[in-house]
């Protein structure tokens, strides 16, 4: 009689075809914010205008860019001309905002009802003068941040291609002169030999502005100069994208851009673990210095003091064990850095798994659970809740990561949990953003701990008190 072995790869399963996750059209909460000068219209039921008043009531003293055109029973009957209503919506946006791109975002209804959206975004956008954008961020056939994805790889069409070199070469030399007005010719000079001859890179996904200038300054320590960010702060600013151009992604949840780059613009694919956590930040330099044939300078003890900085974190979930439900793709990534931590995590869930643009960070798991002697996760995509969810009164894990649905209940079953869509909405790329993952993953058990501290009955008193 042999002893089981633990797995030391990877396994995957496939449950049932259902995603449960947040809706995708969410991804407007973030975007609008993002791209200045766009204006985002989502067109659905009155259903998607109550999920996004709800999502996005935390920004209600913001001015949004975003708006919703509803399908009434008329249209969903065809009784109505879509263009002429869609046309009537986008002078009225364009009258009252003036963007410089209007984007517009495809339900479930407009896919149910097969309304061509790709067919009249050219004819009306020559109309009215302003570009349209059309992405279907519909939950039948996305995951909660695939909404992003859609909305970027439609973009990715829009970026321009070289202008001719005469024209290049005056356009830049205004731009030098406009961005170094006032500035010394040593410092321009200096600034400028800090780069290492190597093609352009452009890097692709949707972060806040401080933590771009992090990603970029990171990247400027190796000598390395970044092309262009997709999407840019403004539409008229999107980058360049040529035949032979590097691109990387930030985020594991970009799939469908990445492929639209590589067949669609020609680039060439970086495949890099995420820059999420010390390690994965470290690991993701490291791949593009070496495409690049740069000698990286000074990553691990950069990583290494930022270990050192989380140590009081760390202490609290060394030797507990964390749980994904699935929800918004980042799981496997913020696994990979929870197990470096010290966890140990029995599943992982996952609404949607591209293995070929997640090779480097699948690879990079399984290396990290061999170097810290831990038994391999299992990924189920597309988890069915029900098996799920007995999995977890099975295993007891100390922290559960869930959607929004899930938490509550698990709560009252006495089960630690913290909501995905946090993560989402959280600054957790690059290496000073790792203490912010670990905020987030460690309230759930420093508030037991406080809890414990004070004791049940003197916690009610208090209540009564309030």
């Amino acid at each position: 009689m042999t002893l089981a072995q633990e797995p030391s790869s990877l396994q995957f399963e496939c449950e049932t075809g259902n995603y449960h996750t947040f809706c995708p059209i969410s991804c407007v909460a973030w975007l609008y914010q993002k791209i200045e000068d766009s204006f985002f219209l989502v067109i659905g039921t009155k259903t998607c205008g109550y999920f996004l008043q709800n999502a996005m009531g935390v920004m209600i003293f913001a001015e949004p860019r975003y708006a919703m055109a509803e399908l009434e029973e008329g249209d969903i009957s065809a009784q109505l001309n879509d263009y002429e209503e869609l046309k009537r919506l986008c002078l009225q946006i364009k009258r009252d905002r003036n963007p410089s791109v209007i984007v517009w975002i495809g339900t479930c209804t407009t896919e149910i009802i097969k309304m061509d959206l790709e067919g009249l975004a050219p004819k009306l956008e020559s109309e009215i003068g302003i570009p349209i954008v059309t992405a279907r961020a519909n939950g039948l056939d996305y995951a909660f941040t695939q909404g992003e994805d859609t909305v970027l790889a439609a973009m990715a069409h829009k970026c321009p291609k070289s202008v001719k070199e005469e024209e290049e070469k005056e356009e830049r030399n205004a731009i030098h002169k406009l961005l170094n007005f006032g500035r010394k010719k040593e410092d321009i000079k200096q600034e400028e030999s800090e780069y290492k001859e190597h093609p352009p890179l452009v890097l692709f996904g949707s972060l806040p502005d401080p933590v771009v200038t992090n990603l970029t300054l990171e990247l400027k320590k190796q000598g390395i100069k970044i092309s262009g960010w997709l999407p840019s702060k403004r539409y008229t600013e999107l980058p360049v994208i040529d035949e032979g151009y590097y691109v990387s992604g930030v985020n594991p949840f970009l799939s469908r851009t990445a492929t639209t780059l590589m067949r669609r613009r020609k680039c060439k694919l970086i495949g890099a673990p995420f820059p999420i956590g010390p390690d994965g930040t470290r690991a993701w330099i490291e791949k593009i210095c070496s495409v690049f044939n740069i000698e990286p300078q000074g990553l691990e003890e950069r990583e290494a003091k930022i270990w050192e900085s989380l140590e009081e974190y760390i202490k609290l979930i060394r030797g507990k064990s964390v749980f994904f439900m699935g929800d918004n793709l980042l799981e496997i990534s913020l696994a990979r850095f929870l197990i470096r931590c010290g966890m140990t995590c029995p599943e992982i869930g996952i609404p949607y798994m591209d293995k070929r643009y997640q090779k480097a960070e699948l690879d990079f798991l399984e290396k990290t659970c061999n170097e810290m002697g831990v038994t391999v996760p299992k990924i189920v995509e597309k988890p069915d809740n029900y098996n799920q969810i007995q999995r977890i009164y099975e295993l007891k894990p100390d922290l559960v990561i869930t959607g929004m649905a899930h938490a509550n209940p698990l709560e009252a079953r006495g089960i630690n949990t913290k909501w995905s869509v946090e993560f989402t909405f959280a600054q957790i790329h690059g290496f000073t953003n790792a203490r912010d993952i670990l905020e987030l993953a460690t309230r759930p058990l420093r508030r037991n701990n406080n809890l414990k501290e004070l004791g049940w009955e003197k916690l009610v008193k208090e209540e009564a008190k309030i």
